[in-house]
Parts: C-alpha cells; structure tokens; sequence
C-alpha cells in the first residue's frame, strides 16, 4: 500500500507565488514519473506538470516560465513551485505518481488534492 500526502496549498493574492509538496510512503520499490494536475470549477482536469525518473520534464503551455515542478527522489517527493500566479490558476491541485510496489506491481497513485486559490 502506498500514501500520498500533499501540502502547500492555500489562497494567495495574483503575481505571488506556492510551493506545493506530495510525498509518497510505503511499500516503494522505486517511482517513475510524477506530476501534478488539477482542476477548475466546470472544467475537466488538466495536466499541469510532469517529471520521469530521468529528470525530463514537461508543463502545460498557460504555465511554462512561471510554474517548476522538481522531485527528491530519496525523499519520494515531487514539488511543484508556482510564481507569478493568476486568477485563472486557481483549482484543485492533486499529484499523481506512478509506483513501482515492493513486490514490483506498477501503479498509478492520486493525492488528495489541495486548493489553490488565486485571488485578482
């Protein structure tokens, strides 16, 4: 079984800035990718964010230059920094993180979610 725990969200004025955390425990073998995607009130979820095991990287274009997603792989943690935030990036945030188990099953885990709320 495998938890994720995120944190960071929470409601901020337009051009500041979050840090949000998910941090994955359990029975780890290793982890692939990591993400993070989210979703407004009357709209369909959308990636965000996302990094391999490699350390490539790739983000939607409406937050490409403001948004980082990075990831401490001994810490089994992805982080997704957001600057310069607008009224329009305000949604539900949840990561998404693909688990190589312990007894070496692949599967894909969702966090929670945490709100982000932009306000004009």
């Amino acid at each position: 079984q495998v938890q994720l725990v995120e944190s960071g969200g929470g409601l901020v004025q337009a051009g500041g800035s979050l840090r949000l955390s998910c941090a994955a425990s359990g029975s780890i073998f290793s982890i692939n990718a990591m993400g993070w995607y989210r979703q407004a009130p009357g709209k369909q979820r959308e990636l965000v964010a996302r990094i391999t095991s490699g350390g490539s990287t790739n983000y939607a274009d409406s937050v490409k230059g403001r948004f980082t997603i990075s990831r401490d792989n001994a810490k089994h943690t992805v982080y997704l920094q957001m600057n310069s935030l607008k009224p329009e990036d305000t949604a539900v945030y949840c990561c998404n993180v693909e688990v190589i188990t312990t007894y070496y099953a692949e599967y894909v885990y969702w966090g929670q979610g945490t709100q982000v709320t932009v306000s004009s």
